[in-house]
C-alpha cells in the first residue's frame, strides 16, 4: 500500500435474516488525503466504515489500512470515558508503555492540534458537542494514528459547529499528513475534501472530484 492508506476490495456484508447491506463494494483512499463517503440513509455507508474499522467482519472481500487507525463515532459520548478532557486523551496511551512525561507531551501536542489545550483540565460534561468531537480526534492524534475514520461526526452539531469541525479535520490532514475518510449525507461538507465516494444500495456508484459530484446531486434534487 505504497500510495493508498485505506483500501477495501469487493466487500460484501449482510445482517442475519438475509438483508444484504454491501455487495462488491470497493473504496481506495490515497495516503495524505481527505475523502468523504456520501449516501442516503440505508445506503450502507456506516456499515462500510465499521467494516474498515474492524468492528464488523466482511463476508467477502479484502481490507487494508495503514496502522494505527482511529475511529470517531457519530455521538462522542459513546467513546469519551474519562472525567476530564486531558485524562480522556491520555486514556488511549495506556498500552504504549510511555513514561509520564511522554504521556504529558503527547496529550499537550494533541490538544494543541485541535485548539483545546486550555480545556485540558475541564470536566467532559462541561464541554460542547463540537468540542467533544475534537477531543475524540485528539485522542487519535495522541496515539499517532495515520488514518482517521469518522462516522457522521457532525450529525448532532449545529450548522456553524459542523463546518468548524470539517475545516479542522481538513487542516489536520494537511498539517500532519493524516488520511481521513468521513461519512456524511451533507452536500455542503464536500467543499472541504479531496475526493468523495457515492454509495447507493451497498455499492459505490460514483467517485472522484467532490465538486462535480456535489453539483450533479444538487441538480438531481432540484429536478425532483
Amino acid at each position: 500500500m505504497a500510495q493508498s492508506a485505506i483500501r477495501g476490495r469487493n466487500l460484501g456484508f449482510g445482517w442475519s435474516g438475509g438483508k444484504t447491506v454491501l455487495q462488491s463494494c470497493s473504496v481506495e483512499v490515497p495516503a495524505g488525503e481527505f475523502w468523504m463517503l456520501l449516501g442516503s440513509n440505508g445506503s450502507g455507508k456506516s456499515t462500510l466504515l465499521r467494516l474498515l474499522a474492524g468492528l464488523l467482519t466482511p463476508e467477502s472481500g479484502e481490507i487494508e489500512i495503514l496502522p494505527p487507525m482511529g475511529l470517531v463515532f457519530q455521538n462522542p459520548d459513546h467513546q469519551l470515558v474519562m472525567p476530564t478532557v486531558g485524562a480522556d486523551v491520555a486514556f488511549g496511551l495506556v498500552e504504549e508503555k510511555l513514561n509520564p512525561d511522554q504521556i504529558r507531551d503527547r496529550v499537550r501536542d494533541a490538544l494543541t492540534a485541535v485548539n483545546l489545550l486550555d480545556l485540558q483540565k475541564r470536566p467532559i460534561y462541561a464541554v460542547s458537542g463540537g468540542q467533544k468531537q475534537r477531543i475524540a480526534i485528539a485522542g487519535a492524534i495522541a496515539r499517532q494514528c495515520r488514518v482517521l475514520l469518522l462516522d457522521e461526526p457532525t450529525a448532532l452539531l449545529d450548522p456553524d459547529t459542523q463546518l468548524e469541525l470539517v475545516a479542522q479535520v481538513r487542516h489536520l490532514v494537511k498539517s500532519f499528513g493524516l488520511t481521513a475518510l468521513w461519512v456524511t449525507h451533507r452536500l455542503e461538507e464536500l467543499h472541504y475534501c479531496d475526493g468523495a465516494f457515492l454509495l447507493e444500495d451497498g455499492q459505490v456508484v460514483d467517485q472522484g472530484d467532490p465538486i462535480p459530484l456535489q453539483q450533479r446531486l444538487l441538480q438531481e434534487i432540484e429536478s425532483d
